[in-house]
């Protein structure tokens, strides 16, 4: 199992993730930079206003073994208003989808669920949630990694 810092942003993570490569002397993961723009229609995702469409979706760049990841909030995705000091998560990476659905149902009981476990256009497993000692959790299961 892994476990990545996963940081927020309202509409810099770009420029952030630009200044963390830099500092950092690495590079984009190889899946680039996904922008809200490129979410494909579907019933599940709210339309996405065109001042959001080139906000960053996911973005990730690695440092040694272990990732840091980030994005910028998206009004309507279950997101609690942006707030500095309270814009992170704690990405997990079980090895098994078993093991996703059980973290999730453990993790997340009596806390607030902003997205269940559930396939995803980008080909994982993936779900987010606050537990209930106001901790975000983004647990994310690839098949194929």
């Amino acid at each position: 199992m892994k476990l990545n810092p996963y940081l927020n942003f309202d509409g810099t993570c770009e420029e952030a993730f630009n200044f963390y490569k830099k500092v950092f002397q690495t590079e984009f993961n190889p899946f680039g930079i996904m922008r809200f723009g490129d979410v494909p229609a579907s019933e599940e995702m709210p339309p996405i206003p065109e001042e959001y469409r080139n906000r960053i979706m996911h973005v990730g760049i690695n440092l040694g073994d272990q990732t840091l990841m980030g994005s910028d909030i998206m009004p309507g995705f279950g997101n609690r208003p942006f707030q500095i000091g309270d814009n992170n998560y704690v990405s997990i990476h079980p090895d098994s989808r078993e093991e996703a659905d059980r973290l999730f149902k453990e993790l997340s009981a009596g806390g607030e669920i902003e997205m269940p476990m559930q396939d995803q256009f980008w080909g994982d497993y993936f779900g987010s949630f606050r537990d209930q000692f106001g901790t975000s959790w983004m647990i994310n299961y690839n098949a194929n990694a």
